[in-house]
């Protein structure tokens, strides 16, 4: 796809509408988290910089439509002014007399933080007159928020058509790793996907079949798979009832040319808690009364190899209970393997979802990866083959 950056566009001067995420984790009213703040301060700075008067939408929670307090984004604009090094005034609306009164005071490369968006109606159900009041404060229109790019929202998608818009350099980055990653990747592509449930990721598996040349699947998604092979797993987290859902997806992989790679062992465990009593066991020998919990040395010895074979990766979701010690290795040392072959420029890696970043991190890897994503359900959309509103809107 194409689409216009920042390169492209004249800010000096100009008011430019900012689509940010600034959906950050609060405790008594303090950011906790300022990850999301940091990723967009490079657009921020940059048009301030150009001379571009900076006006920031975003959301906050869930308010559905109302005003509700604890869902202001004013404890925000803090945190974002301490990080950015200069100051972000705030207005208590992000349309009408209030708004417009703030932008009007605006000096060029100022920076205001405009309230909620979803404290309107109009942003969910993208409300043509609502984007309308939205573009009303604006000459320009930035997007740079890729994690609600998934939604067709009046802050993501209705505005852009109103607006010259552009991508930010967050959300650029986004699409330029997604798209080497699966749109125009370098060969073979190693997709590892792990998780929970079959049931949340049906859509994922059956686009990645017909993408990737190797699929790893791990977590309990790999027990449903085993399952309907034929192994007993025991007390494992399994699907059984989608035994046929996995034998379809193996299936199209077949018939795709994509190899699927399931655990050759299994770390079993008679209770779901850290440093508890366990075993590795071969496949044929789960105990009735175990669950499989981690995957042991042959598997990870397998998954290596793969990554060794693959010039290009994607990731979402862990091998096994990575929260939990010791049932966290075969997620450790796969993700530092792949992290040590991008460090020495034999992999692209791309990964991103929740559970993902937080197993990354976990394991030290983040770092070396080519690039995470933090914007689990739009990655996961575009993971599935899915158009996104908010990056459609902005094909040039």
């Amino acid at each position: 796809m194409s689409f216009k950056t920042l390169n492209d566009a004249d800010l000096s001067g100009k008011r430019v509408l900012v689509r940010v995420d600034l959906n950050v984790p609060m405790k008594d009213g303090k950011v906790t988290d300022t990850t999301r703040i940091e990723r967009v301060l490079p657009t921020i700075r940059e048009i301030s910089e150009a001379g571009g008067k900076v006006i920031l939408l975003a959301h906050f929670g869930r308010p559905k439509g109302k005003v509700v307090a604890e869902m202001s984004l004013a404890p925000v604009a803090g945190p974002v002014a301490d990080l950015l090094g200069k100051p972000v005034a705030f207005a208590a609306d992000c349309t009408g007399d209030v708004a417009k009164a703030a932008v009007d005071a605006m000096a060029d490369g100022d920076v205001l933080l405009l309230e909620n968006t979803r404290f309107y109606a109009g942003e969910e159900k993208n409300d043509p007159e609502f984007a309308k009041a939205l573009a009303a404060n604006g000459d320009l229109y930035v997007n740079d928020a890729f994690s609600a790019a998934h939604r067709a929202h009046g802050s993501t998608e209705g505005i852009a058509k109103l607006l010259p818009a552009f991508a930010g350099r967050t959300m650029q980055a986004e699409l330029e790793a997604l798209g080497s990653a699966l749109s125009t990747p370098e060969r073979p592509v190693l997709a590892v996907v792990g998780g929970a449930k079959v049931s949340s990721k049906i859509d994922l598996l059956e686009n990645l079949v017909s993408k990737v040349d190797i699929l790893v699947i791990g977590g309990g998604m790999a027990n449903t798979f085993l399952a309907a092979k034929g192994v007993n797993v025991g007390k494992s987290l399994c699907e059984h009832d989608l035994a046929d859902t996995a034998n379809r997806i193996m299936a199209a992989a077949e018939k795709a040319n994509c190899e699927i790679v399931l655990p050759a062992d299994a770390v079993v465990a008679w209770e779901f808690a850290a440093n508890t009593k366990n075993e590795t066991v071969a496949l044929d020998a789960i105990p009735a009364d175990a669950m499989m919990l981690d995957v042991g040395a042959a598997s990870i010895e397998v998954v290596r190899a793969k990554i060794d074979e693959a010039k290009t990766l994607v990731w979402n979701g862990p091998l096994g209970a990575f929260e939990i010690e010791p049932f966290d290795k075969a997620t450790v040392a796969a993700a530092q393997h792949a992290a040590a072959r991008t460090k020495e420029g034999k992999l692209k890696t791309v990964a991103g979802g929740g559970d993902t970043v937080a197993a990354l991190n976990h394991a030290k890897a983040s770092e070396d990866f080519s690039y995470i994503s933090t914007a689990g359900g739009a990655f996961l959309e575009w993971l599935e083959g899915k158009e996104l509103p908010g990056v459609v809107a902005l094909e040039a």
